[in-house]
């Protein structure tokens, strides 16, 4: 990456990451997929059940593999034949892995959802929660954040899905009320009540959607 970039992300960083530190959670930056990976597994014990929603971002830098081959009890929602058995599995899990479809400058995270497994596991359960978060997903204020939520992950992740919503077909938000929808329920993560639980780790780097 540029290196004019590489220094811009981690000032941004830096500025989201002291928004995130007043809202009673930990921010962390890395400079590439390796570190983010190696901070990662810093934050999660070896022995944890450790589960997640459909975090790409997670994939990418390798943690799911790693996660997957190493000492943890990884809740793989994909080899259970019971989806509703493994999405409440994750209401007690020791870690819920996440990325998130926006971040604000000063530490507001928004996530949208179909199903609503992944944005009630974030609010409440999993004694930990980390986020792997590109610096792509940054935007200036909550709604700038609503904005990119809403027209950028949400049309891509139904196309994703192959779902029949207006947005796959356009690309942008119609604010539909489709059967496919996936813009069901809306999070917006302004403070942790629980100190410790909640982890963000910016990517400098794009990832996800």
């Amino acid at each position: 990456m540029d290196a004019n970039i590489n220094k811009r992300n981690e000032l941004l960083a830096q500025t989201v990451i002291k928004g995130l530190n007043s809202r009673n959670m930990t921010g962390y930056y890395a400079a590439n997929k390796e570190e983010a990976l190696k901070l990662a597994l810093e934050l999660i014990p070896e022995k944890s059940s450790v589960t997640m929603g459909g975090a790409k971002s997670a994939h990418e830098i390798g943690l799911v593999d790693a996660l997957k081959k190493g000492d943890y009890n990884f809740i793989d929602r994909d080899a259970y034949e019971d989806k509703r058995a493994a999405m409440l599995a994750a209401y007690d899990a020791d870690v819920f892995l996440s990325s998130s479809n926006a971040i604000t400058n000063d530490g507001i995270l928004v996530n949208i959802d179909g199903n609503s497994n992944r944005v009630s596991a974030i609010a409440q359960g999993p004694r930990k929660v980390v986020f792997i978060v590109g610096m792509n997903k940054v935007c200036g204020d909550l709604d700038g954040a609503m904005k990119r939520a809403r027209n950028v992950a949400a049309p891509i992740n139904a196309q994703r899905f192959g779902l029949s919503t207006p947005c796959a077909k356009t690309g942008a938000c119609m604010d539909c009320k489709s059967p496919d929808t996936i813009c069901c329920q809306f999070l917006i993560t302004r403070y942790s009540r629980h100190k410790d639980r909640i982890h963000v780790i910016l990517v400098n780097d794009n990832l996800g959607y």
